[in-house]
């Protein structure tokens, strides 16, 4: 073998080991409930889905202490482990699969679907030069293109769309006003029913879609209560997105005359844990809920930030399981698996069958 070749082995030798441990069926899910026996996962969005497509350079994701519960090292998952993909996959009965970028180095592995997701993208173009969800959805119809996949193929597909609020962020970021939010919330829907409409067109057969959790609880917005109670005003905004999701979900699955698309509730599942009223035989109770494990020293770093010696820059906590927050934006994979074991998730996800 020369070098070159021995080189190339290495390397997918590599990408095996760090995607391996996808392959486990996430605690809670053994058996696939479902009558057409789904095949394949796509799945688009944002970092509560990406399971590894950002670039190393610019995202926190590759970097310690992300991914320490799982697989153990960084691997590109905005968590100390598991995040939402894994536990729909696993609810599926089929491995996760893997990041877009990694399709011509583990094509093997394209039997189970592909993950489109970016960390920090939206259903418009954000503050992350990333792709959008738009051009995610383009992904998959050059695969179909390709013959990756056929149209007949992704019958036995499900797709997963997680939208976390990237888009909002971007328009306060841009100096939107509090006036026009309304009307910017309505266009975040509507760009984001055609995109479920447009993936429901290449033939997939059944569609999640997430309910925007509840933004005013995450750290960064609970920071300036001491963690102890969220900004109201902000969820009142996501309550206007996720009413008029719903009504788009509905309005679309008559127009396609099926019920292929459903509404993951995150709201009322992110809600329960924190209540930790119907939750508390399933999940553990958190420590202050509102509270992250990893978080920077001061307002310029972040989980992961080291400076220019190499010095860490961010604190962690002695136990992630302890924590429903990984950092000030993301859930540990302790607090997906809360989520997961809701009545208001399961019995959402159960619309999937």
């Amino acid at each position: 073998m020369d070098t070159q070749n021995l080189l190339f082995s290495l390397f997918c030798f590599f990408l095996l080991s760090l995607f391996s441990g996808q392959q486990q069926v996430v605690e809670g899910s053994r058996v696939s409930p479902f009558a057409f026996g789904p095949k394949k996962l796509f799945v688009f969005g944002d970092s509560y889905a990406d399971t590894g497509n950002n670039r190393k350079a610019i995202a926190s994701s590759w970097k310690f202490p992300y991914g320490i519960t799982f697989p153990g090292k960084p691997a590109g998952r905005f968590s100390d482990g598991r995040v939402l993909t894994d536990y729909v996959a696993g609810y599926l009965g089929i491995k996760t699969p893997i990041p877009y970028r990694w399709r011509k180095e583990l094509a093997g592995r394209l039997k189970y679907g592909v993950n489109f997701a970016y960390g920090g993208t939206g259903v418009f173009d954000t503050l992350v030069p990333e792709p959008n969800m738009t051009t995610q959805i383009d992904f998959l119809q050059q695969l179909l293109n390709d013959s990756v996949y056929t149209k007949r193929g992704l019958k036995t597909s499900v797709a997963l769309v997680s939208l976390a609020g990237n888009d909002y962020s971007a328009y306060i970021a841009r100096n939107g006003s509090a006036a026009g939010f309304p009307a910017f919330i309505e266009s975040v829907v509507s760009q984001l029913t055609v995109n479920l409409e447009r993936i429901h067109g290449l033939g997939v057969r059944k569609i999640a879609v997430s309910a925007l959790q509840p933004l005013g609880c995450l750290p960064q917005s609970t920071a300036q209560f001491s963690f102890e109670q969220c900004n109201a005003t902000e969820n009142t905004l996501v309550n206007l997105h996720n009413q008029l999701l719903v009504q788009a979900v509905n309005n679309l699955n008559k127009k396609t005359n099926s019920t292929s698309v459903i509404v993951l509730d995150l709201y009322d599942a992110f809600w329960t844990v924190f209540n930790q009223k119907e939750a508390h035989q399933v999940s553990p109770t958190f420590e202050n809920p509102f509270q992250p494990c990893c978080v920077g020293v001061t307002a310029g770093f972040s989980c992961g930030s080291v400076d220019e010696h190499g010095v860490k820059k961010y604190t962690l906590c002695s136990n992630p399981k302890s924590k429903f927050f990984w950092d000030t934006v993301h859930p540990t994979q302790e607090g997906w698996q809360a989520v997961y074991s809701t009545p208001a998730f399961q019995n959402s996800i159960k619309q999937l069958q």
